[in-house]
């Protein structure tokens, strides 16, 4: 498995996800249980902040390992699942959920990797719909999801403007750059198609996800890097990567 080992944050409580809460317009989505599936700690706090703004419990798994892990003891409402993963692909854990039928939560699939492409490999897996990254905006993820849970959506929502969209903690972007930089070097060391692919979507989705232009475009080099074996993307990683770590340990 590449990457970081796969570990649980939970802000719930409760027996294999029940939850009796009733949603009302400040917190619509009170009494949901959502699995995250996701290996960025940038994005996982994001959607932790809009949970938290909207009444949802969360459970978070960083890889499918971890996620096989959670759906064995408990049920989720709701399946929110990164289809770049350190050990697999998204559209696996998708394509399993999707099998169960009547018995299946709702799944949504989400990539800030080519989104046109991936929510078409979304849909065609099973998944009930797809999100962009970055996901930031508390209301369109309120609507999106109420749209899946029609009774709760009798409640309404109640979003103050200013609040309508969150802002992780920038120590959450400078772990995963730091577990970037981990990845670069790692893919320097074995020359790994499977390590370089990884280190790509990580570092597309998470610069899709903040918003830096540079970044993204630096790691799209690795996809040209795969095709003609050439070394260099992966060389001038560093010192982008390392820019952004010392830039974000001044804050």
């Amino acid at each position: 498995m590449i990457g970081r080992k796969g570990e649980d944050m939970d802000d719930s409580t409760g027996i294999n996800g029940t939850n009796l809460v009733r949603p009302v317009r400040s917190q619509p989505l009170a009494g949901l249980t959502i699995l995250l599936v996701e290996d960025s700690r940038y994005a996982s706090e994001a959607v932790r902040l809009i949970c938290q703004r909207s009444g949802a419990r969360l459970r978070r798994a960083d890889c499918l390992r971890s996620a096989h892990r959670h759906l064995a003891t408990y049920r989720p409402s709701l399946v929110l699942v990164d289809l770049g993963l350190p050990d697999g692909s998204g559209l696996d854990l998708v394509r399993e959920l999707a099998a169960l039928g009547n018995h299946a939560p709702v799944v949504l699939a989400t990539s800030g990797d080519d989104p046109g492409l991936a929510e078409v490999a979304a849909r065609t897996a099973g998944a009930h719909g797809f999100i962009a990254k970055p996901l930031q905006n508390i209301a369109a993820f309120q609507d999106l999801v109420l749209g899946y849970f029609p009774d709760r959506a009798k409640s309404g929502r109640n979003v103050v403007p200013f609040q309508s969209r969150v802002t992780p903690d920038p120590l959450a972007m400078r772990e995963d750059i730091a577990h970037a930089l981990d990845l670069v070097r790692d893919t320097m060391q074995d020359g790994s198609s499977e390590t370089l692919d990884y280190c790509r979507q990580f570092l597309t989705s998470l610069a899709e996800s903040v918003g830096d232009q540079g970044l993204k475009t630096a790691a799209g080099r690795l996809r040209v890097q795969a095709d003609d074996q050439a070394g260099g993307g992966v060389a001038a990683l560093l010192p982008e990567l390392t820019r952004r770590i010392e830039a974000l340990s001044a804050i």
